[in-house]
């Protein structure tokens, strides 16, 4: 089974937005006002988006455009949590979960056990994935300076209500990993995030087509290695092809009923390692007399593609839109090799997903 892990990098470009908000602003004169997240480095200004509602945008697209049947959300007291169920759930394999529960111990008539208390005897079915997918906040490239915009609810009789929200235009950057080897694949040995499956499922897994596959890390106390409940190649394939198609169509955002915006990608990279480290991080920089126009860092992403050719597995799929960055495009099109390919956004998403079902085993 080999270790390879598909490391991508964006650029979005948005307008008078509000993409996550952060709460009540506490600088503004009005009542009704909502502050929008921003993180300070080096003194300067910077919006972002969560990871978390990234995970949402890019979760609520799978639903909507792949068709993906969600793990129904259980909630108990203060707790919530998926069905936990990666066999039937394509969320739940490629986003992770963490299940803690109990169940009823039965007797071979099916009636409950009983301690010797006379209470329900129960046994821990605790169940836990890390994510395949890992992901970055969206942060701009460059400091920006929000704005807060004035507004007022007046359709009713009577004074009419204010309210604000802060607005920003940027170009935001965002890193991503996926796991190749870990989606569809599952570990069964009690130890927290590699305890995926409760046994019922291994059984259930087993027993409707997944396979079982060696551990390649963890060995038992004789040095044999750990058995895997692996899902058919085809259904592994189909879910790491949605969730990278998804980037193509995700949308999302805060405030998106007055202060719509384009979430795709305007820019992207993808490229399949066997590295964990994700080299991409720095190929967007900001120049000008204020170091506050966001550009592409050509000469760093040549160092990239030269400093992990090593580690890199096969075509390196850049795309960009046209109309963003139009200044960078003799540039790229340098970095048109045997083992570069720059092209679309779109049509680079596809290269690579063709190209990374050729690297599934």
């Amino acid at each position: 089974m080999e270790l390879l892990k598909t490391q991508g990098f964006i650029l979005i470009d948005v307008d008078v937005v509000a993409l996550n908000n952060a709460g009540a602003s506490t600088t503004t004169k009005f009542d009704n006002g909502v502050a929008t997240k921003t993180i300070k480095k080096n003194g300067k200004t910077y919006a972002y988006v969560s990871g978390q509602s990234w995970r949402y945008w890019w979760r609520d697209t799978l639903k909507k455009d792949f068709g993906w049947d969600m793990s129904p959300i259980i909630r108990e007291s203060k707790i919530a949590f998926t069905d936990a169920n990666p066999l039937k759930f394509s969320d739940d394999d490629v986003f992770g979960y963490m299940k803690a529960a109990k169940d009823v111990v039965l007797k071979d008539d099916g009636t409950p056990q009983l301690d010797s208390k006379g209470k329900e005897e129960k046994k821990d079915v605790t169940v836990t994935r890390v994510s395949p997918l890992k992901n970055s906040v969206l942060v701009s490239v460059v400091n920006v300076s929000t704005e807060e915009h004035w507004s007022s609810m007046a359709r009713q009789e009577g004074d009419s209500v204010p309210y604000s929200k802060e607005e920003y235009s940027a170009v935001m950057k965002g890193m991503f990993s996926l796991d190749l080897a870990q989606v569809g694949t599952f570990a069964t040995y009690n130890k927290t995030g590699f305890k995926n499956l409760t046994s019922k499922l291994q059984e259930e897994g087993l027993a409707n087509g997944c396979s079982l596959v060696n551990d390649p890390f963890v060995k038992d106390a004789k040095g044999i290695a750990k058995q895997l409940v692996q899902l058919p190649l085809a259904t592994r394939q189909t879910r790491i092809e949605d969730t990278l198609k998804a980037l193509k169509t995700i949308s999302g955002g805060a405030m998106q009923t007055n202060n719509m915006a384009d979430v795709t990608p305007k820019f992207i990279i993808l490229a399949t390692t066997t590295s964990g480290n994700h080299p991409f991080s720095h190929v967007a920089k900001g120049e000008g007399l204020y170091n506050n126009i966001a550009v592409l860092n050509i000469n760093a992403l040549k160092e990239v593609l030269d400093d992990y050719k090593d580690q890199i597995i096969g075509t390196v799929y850049i795309g960009k839109r046209a109309g963003f960055m139009d200044e960078c495009n003799d540039e790229l099109a340098s970095l048109n090799s045997e083992n570069v390919i720059v092209t679309t956004v779109n049509q680079a998403i596809d290269g690579y997903c063709k190209q990374v079902k050729t690297q599934l085993k």
